[in-house]
């Protein structure tokens, strides 16, 4: 599997806090079955002062000590991009490193605040698709807009965004009115990958496998393959 948004990187953010923790959740990544993983901290202006530029050393270092540690994982370095008048910014200087690509244009992990879907949010995609980007809307299941519509997601995808959702919420573990949202767009077709998110071991593992089997027993094992391998596999490589 390609899990193409993870938190692994450590001390730049609110996942791993070591070294040594960002490399425990590599190793049980790989345990997982997961092959290759885009390391996607987060660029929040105002919160979590990251670019391309001051990302690019920490993730080099990481590198180096997977392969010192003989863990399997293969990386790259992407973010999870909150979105802002200042991201945008960020995104014209070219300091937002990106997930891969889609149909050769870059893809970039947008991420909207928790509790909303901003106003100007539709504008703000289709000025990143105009100008070649990809947007692709990280956990739009866990927001609680579109929690309570699930509908609303429909202009972005119908714009051209992409969509990932949370392998912990297919799997329920983030409870059921998350579980019956990502059901929701996953049978609307608007679902592009599952990623796991993984923060930490202790409550925010990657859950990967568990998803692709719950995905493989309500929607086939072709389903499961296209959101776990083959398209985030696609991104990955290109």
């Amino acid at each position: 599997m390609f899990d193409l948004h993870c938190h692994y990187l450590p001390g730049v953010d609110d996942g791993a806090e070591t070294l040594a923790e960002g490399l425990q959740l590599a190793a049980a990544a790989v345990a997982d079955g997961i092959e290759g993983a885009v390391l996607t901290p987060h660029v929040h202006p105002g919160r979590y002062e990251n670019t391309h530029s001051t990302l690019r050393p920490h993730f080099e270092a990481f590198e180096r000590a997977l392969a010192e540690a003989r863990i399997p994982l293969e990386i790259r370095l992407g973010c999870e991009l909150r979105l802002t008048g200042e991201s945008i910014e960020l995104l014209e200087l070219d300091e937002v490193p990106m997930l891969g690509r889609w149909n050769r244009e870059p893809v970039v992990l947008l991420e909207f605040p928790h509790d909303t879907v901003p106003v100007g949010a539709q504008q703000a995609v289709e000025h990143l698709l105009t100008r070649g980007y990809v947007p692709m809307i990280a956990h739009p299941e866990r927001n609680r807009a579109l929690i309570r519509d699930p509908l609303k997601l429909r202009p972005f995808i119908e714009a051209g965004c992409l969509a990932q959702l949370t392998a912990a919420s297919v799997c329920c573990h983030f409870g059921a009115a998350l579980q019956r949202t990502a059901f929701a767009m996953l049978e609307q077709g608007w679902i592009a990958v599952v990623a796991s998110d993984a923060h930490n071991l202790e409550h925010r593992p990657p859950v990967m496998a568990q998803a692709r089997e719950a995905l493989a027993a309500r929607y086939g094992p072709e389903v499961a393959h296209r959101l776990t391998v083959e398209v985030p596999r696609t991104i990955f490589r290109s």
